[in-house]
């Protein structure tokens, strides 16, 4: 039987592929109305607290 590295933590690479999937969706986000939506209804609740 063969014995496996110990593989602890992620790698460079995992970290690069997460990080390109966040900056995607941000970028989805801002450059569409949704993130506009968002927005509005995050500034919408937080009026209502402190009013």
């Amino acid at each position: 039987m063969r014995m496996r590295d110990n593989d602890k933590g992620q790698t460079a690479v995992e970290y690069l592929g997460i990080i390109a999937v966040v900056v995607a969706i941000v970028l989805a986000i801002t450059g569409t109305d949704i993130g506009e939506t968002i927005y509005e209804a995050i500034v919408d609740q937080i009026d209502a607290l402190i009013s």
